[in-house]
């Protein structure tokens, strides 16, 4: 796993992975599965996401590392 993804790369593989959106929330978008919203880091400022917020991003939608890579 890479120590940083682009935004847009984060939101393709939770596409893949089945997720729908991203929609506009209060301060964040999110994107959802079902009935499982998962919040997703604002487009300004860094357009790198670090590997440890992908990675509580992942736990929060319950998706394993290995279900990610495979994305």
């Amino acid at each position: 796993m890479k120590s940083t993804i682009k935004r847009r790369e984060l939101i393709r593989k939770f596409k893949v992975l089945g997720f729908e959106g991203p929609y506009s929330g209060g301060r964040h978008q999110f994107m959802k599965k079902g009935s499982l919203k998962v919040r997703i880091p604002n487009p300004h400022g860094s357009k790198e996401i670090h590997i440890s917020l992908i990675k509580e991003i992942l736990r929060q939608a319950n998706v394993s590392i290995d279900e990610w890579e495979k994305a």
